[in-house]
């Protein structure tokens, strides 16, 4: 018993601090690992390094179009493979337990803003001169860079350190395609300690 009690009191620090940081994967757009703390009992940090989507087929059309190899060069084909995913967030947090009526573990609500980079690797396949002409092919690594909002829930499990989460957000972009919005979500789980 002592033992015990010894030991629950060890461990008692480390448990106020179960809440704080977490490990975890995300599944959705996009697909990644994602680590977590917080600053204080609202704010949080997190860091996400995955595989992006790609974007719809006549993104990366007007994408050739508008940056021809050469100026007879006609636009045939495209082929795309994921490539990183790299994020930086900042969260606002706040308590919503009650407003569901959760009897167990608690809820947050959050909402917050970051930046983040994807690449995506695309194999062009065009002629040249009136169409009729052998193919050519050409390998480009697309870059997006921007800013991020999101919002979501996160629910933290009484009896195990563990959180799952769900989020939705969108993505703006402010290089290659200045303005284009990609719309963004996922779940998650995340192992605390």
């Amino acid at each position: 018993m002592r033992n015990k009690l010894l030991l629950l009191l060890f461990m008692l620090p480390f448990a106020t601090l179960a809440q704080e940081r977490g490990a975890g994967i995300r599944l959705g757009e996009p697909f990644s690992l994602t680590y977590k703390d917080f600053f204080d009992d609202y704010w949080s940090w997190e860091v996400r390094l995955g595989s992006g989507g790609v974007n719809g087929p006549s993104y990366y059309q007007r994408d050739f179009e508008n940056n021809p190899p050469n100026s007879n060069s006609f636009y045939i084909g495209h082929s795309t493979r994921k490539g990183a995913s790299i994020h930086g967030r900042v969260a606002y947090h706040e308590d919503i337990t009650d407003a569901f009526d959760i009897t167990q573990g608690y809820l947050l609500g959050y909402g917050g803003a970051g930046v983040q980079i994807r690449t995506t690797q695309i194999n062009y396949t065009y002629n040249v001169g009136d169409g009729n002409g052998n193919l050519f092919s050409e390998d480009r690594n697309n870059i997006d860079f921007g800013p991020e909002v999101f919002g979501g829930a996160e629910y933290y499990l009484d009896e195990l350190p563990i959180s799952v989460f769900g989020e939705v957000g969108l993505f703006v972009e402010l290089l290659d395609r200045v303005g284009h919005i990609k719309f963004q979500g996922g779940i998650g789980v995340r192992y605390l300690f």
